[in-house]
């Protein structure tokens, strides 16, 4: 395949590889979490999420792609799980919040995780701008099947429903389509608070599990 391809070229003296090994070196080399968790977009997200959280009752909150913690940082939330791939990240969020005890971090393996997943369920499950670096299908199937499985009540995804390669590590996908196929219990909740939506800004969508 063409994008493939283009996944291989060479980028900053070092060839992509894989998901898992791209997010572990950025963060060991000093990289962090992306614009999309600082500034503007940072505050709108934790101001929706924040809301969220306080109008619908949420006791638990699971996050699939932690990341540095700068965005957990705005977070109000009563107890929090957060994963993910990338060993130095954890550890940096394991840091950052050790004198938190509503925090708690686990290294996400998407292999292994299902093996466990009865012992991380909780109110509402988050997927923030992680879901357009999954460029692997088969990474990207059992992570979608870890984060709505892993929730009781919520899933909220913040990301861009489309399908449409952008670079070696951005790739948006229809997530519709795989929840309209493989979580037909779920469906979209609509659910709106006044806040200004920066510019070029991603959506949200909020997913509610039929009883």
């Amino acid at each position: 395949m063409k994008w493939l391809k283009s996944l291989l070229k060479k980028r900053g003296g070092n060839y992509y590889t894989n998901t898992v090994t791209y997010w572990e070196k950025r963060y060991a080399n000093g990289g962090h979490s992306g614009s999309g968790s600082y500034g503007e977009n940072a505050e709108y997200k934790a101001t929706f999420l924040n809301t969220f959280v306080q109008d619908f009752n949420i006791d638990s909150v699971i996050e699939f792609g932690s990341g540095d913690g700068h965005q957990l940082s705005l977070a109000r939330y009563p107890q929090y799980i957060g994963l993910d791939v990338s060993v130095t990240a954890i550890k940096m969020c394991m840091q950052q919040f050790s004198e938190d005890n509503t925090k708690s971090f686990f290294l996400y393996h998407p292999a292994t995780f299902k093996e466990s997943s009865h012992l991380f369920k909780s109110d509402l499950a988050l997927s923030l701008d992680v879901i357009y670096h999954l460029m692997e299908d088969e990474l990207y199937h059992q992570y979608m099947s870890d984060l709505f499985n892993t929730a009781r009540q919520y899933v909220i995804i913040y990301a861009y429903d489309v399908d449409e390669v952008k670079s070696s590590h951005v790739r948006h996908r229809k997530f519709s389509s795989w929840i309209d196929q493989f979580a037909k219990e779920w469906q979209p909740l609509e659910w709106k608070v006044a806040i200004k939506k920066p510019s070029g800004a991603a959506n949200f969508y909020i997913y509610i599990k039929l009883s």
